[in-house]
């Protein structure tokens, strides 16, 4: 099983993916920007061979970097998880004859438009939206819609310049921001709580399914910098009280867009009358720390499982759905570098054994942009089997715990 894999360090979770990847007995040959030299040794160790291109970024100048070499190797799959590369893969299948999800199913993964479309044609509930790509686009569909409405980017990854823009004033102080964007969604705002609809599958059926919800939703923390972004996936989404609509809504999506085997993310809303409206699904990982989150709600490897399922077409882990688990991001306050915590102590008293990772910023460490990353200056994941106290410990540390910078 010879398996090409993209972007085989654009996150620290893809180190992991290539581990699992080697682990189910494939040869793995990794694609990335990244020089030999300076990869990981977790991911040299898993690697049967590897290629460095100037940019995956540039799709057709990677694509024609990439073609000959994976000619020579003939492999059997060709695989990505990373949002921005996942047409890159598709269109490489297709050229190769490599089993997979082709590009013309891929992009309803990745075109919001296409994927919104796709959803609607098959009865699914979907905001109302406009595909713009010029300002007076833009201010012609945010009336025909009607305030509020969310501009988004058609490609864009998570909630990167993504607005939230309430009236006439707000969209004309925005556009500025958007000059850079080529092609965006104009689209109805739902007003509810946000959750999280992610899957392996095979051959299209869900395999592993986990339901998480963000608190709060990404537009609200994406907007205020005091705000700790934080998720709880939770323990069992099978028995949670209210999410079950979600999941019947999500495996409609999975059937509308045609989804192969592999991962997916999709987002979701619950509005205060109990409606379900799909959001949008990439057929990729969820980021932030999901699949670390997976591994402490059920204790087991979600990287080497979904490595079996896209090698072996099978899922052989048994899900514990023994926690829930939580994740906060922490942002610091000021600017320059971090000086001091707050409440740490306090914070591994409250959480004893439930704690799983402090992976705050070091002191000394410069802060990072929290515009250009969610993780912003740290995280810290923890797990409980009570729902009650796994939320109360999140909401504790996003209330008490805080960093300094200077």
């Amino acid at each position: 099983m010879k398996v090409i894999f993209i972007a085989p360090t654009a996150t620290r979770q893809m180190h992991d993916f290539t581990r699992g990847l080697a682990e189910v007995g494939a040869q793995v040959y990794g694609v990335g920007e990244t020089p030999h030299e300076h990869l990981p040794q977790m991911v040299r160790d898993a690697l049967s061979g590897y290629l460095q291109v100037p940019s995956l970024s540039n799709t057709q100048q990677a694509y024609q970097h990439i073609l000959p070499w994976a000619r020579k190797i003939g492999p059997d799959r060709i695989e990505c998880l990373y949002e921005m590369f996942v047409m890159l893969a598709a269109y490489l299948r297709d050229a190769l004859g490599v089993p997979g999800m082709p590009a013309d199913v891929s992009l309803g993964f990745r075109d919001k438009s296409v994927m919104r479309q796709r959803a609607y044609d098959a009865g699914i509930r979907v905001p109302e939206w406009r595909r713009v790509t010029t300002a007076k686009e833009v201010r012609e569909a945010a009336e025909a819609i009607g305030y509020p409405v969310v501009v988004k980017p058609i490609s864009g990854a998570g909630s990167r310049d993504t607005y939230l823009v309430r009236n006439k004033a707000e969209l004309e102080r925005i556009l500025p921001l958007l000059a850079h964007v080529t092609l965006a969604n104009v689209e109805e705002f739902v007003d509810g709580e946000e959750f999280t609809y992610d899957t392996v599958c095979i051959n299209g059926s869900p395999v592993f399914e986990s339901v998480a919800q963000y608190h709060p939703r990404p537009l609200d923390y994406h907007t205020h910098e005091w705000i700790s972004p934080a998720q709880l996936v939770f323990r069992n989404p099978y028995t949670h009280p209210g999410l079950d609509k979600g999941i019947e809504l999500g495996r409609k999506v999975l059937k509308a867009l045609g989804m192969g085997t592999g991962f997916t993310h999709m987002e979701w809303y619950r509005k205060a009358d109990g409606e379900v409206v799909f959001g949008e699904i990439g057929a990729r990982v969820g980021g932030n720390n999901f699949p670390d989150q997976y591994n402490y709600c059920n204790d087991f490897d979600i990287f080497r499982e979904w490595a079996r399922s896209v090698c072996w077409g099978v899922f052989e882990a048994v899900p514990a759905r023994k926690y829930h688990s939580g994740e906060v991001f922490k942002r610091a306050i000021g600017q320059g570098r971090i000086v001091r915590y707050e409440n740490l102590d306090w914070m591994y008293r409250r959480l004893g054994p439930a704690l799983c990772v402090n992976g705050l910023l070091p002191i000394g460490a410069p802060r990072r942009d929290w515009r250009m990353t969610i993780q912003s200056d740290g995280y810290i994941i923890f797990r409980h089997p009570d729902y009650q106290e796994c939320l109360d410990m999140l909401h504790f540390i996003q209330k008490e715990v805080r960093l300094y910078a200077a």
